[in-house]
């Protein structure tokens, strides 16, 4: 059986909902970041960086969430998850790509200089170029959903997967209010009955212990 490491808000939830959309059988093993678990050897042999999510597949082991979602599209690729044409499919690549690079990486930068960095190593300026690098670019995005439900073609792919996670993450920093489209592409998509909890609620149920 597969086997999630994960943590409650983490990028986790990208892996999750890749599961839950394949109907796939798996265990999720969590993994307590503030508890140092991540830091554990055990851990360090699947994923010498400490970092959440891993996937373990019998002696397979694989990192990073988006590489993740796109090798559970292809292992269950009846489901459709990963487009079946070639151009449809190197869209969903494309996408998944723009969200981890053009996207994800000013809210690292601004959860960096706000709470991650020890306090004299964070740099208000950072964050105000952070927050006008992701406009910019979920400007591009929001030109893109203009009239579409999905990110690729007619179905969820797994560029859905991979930047809805991120959307919520902006969300959650106030940054796609202007953005009308991406607000209601957001919506629909965790209005879908097999998505993951959004980060708020992933992160209010880790706080409680739940």
């Amino acid at each position: 059986m597969l086997k999630l490491y994960g943590m409650g808000p983490t990028r986790s939830l990208r892996a999750l909902w890749a599961l839950r959309e394949l109907d796939a059988e798996f265990e999720f093993v969590p993994v307590n970041l503030p508890a140092g678990e991540n830091r554990h050897p055990d851990f360090l042999r699947l994923n010498p960086a400490g970092k959440l999510p891993v996937l373990v597949d019998g002696d397979f082991v694989l990192t990073e969430s988006a590489a993740i979602v796109m090798y559970l599209a292809e292992k269950y690729g009846a489901k459709g998850l990963m487009p079946a044409d070639l151009k449809e499919r190197a869209q969903a690549y494309r996408w998944s790509l723009f969200a981890v690079t053009e996207l994800e990486q000013p809210l690292w930068r601004m959860a960096k200089h706000t709470f991650l960095y020890p306090e004299d190593k964070r740099l208000p300026g950072d964050i105000a170029l952070a927050r006008e690098e992701f406009a910019a670019m979920a400007a591009v995005l929001e030109r893109h959903m203009d009239g579409r439900e999905f990110i690729v073609g007619d179905r969820i792919t797994i560029a859905d997967c991979v930047t809805a996670y991120v959307l919520d993450w902006g969300n959650e920093n106030g940054l796609i209010d202007g953005f009308p489209s991406l607000k209601a592409y957001l919506e629909r998509m965790y209005a879908r009955p097999k998505a993951p909890q959004r980060i708020a609620e992933a992160f209010e149920r880790m706080q409680a212990g739940a």
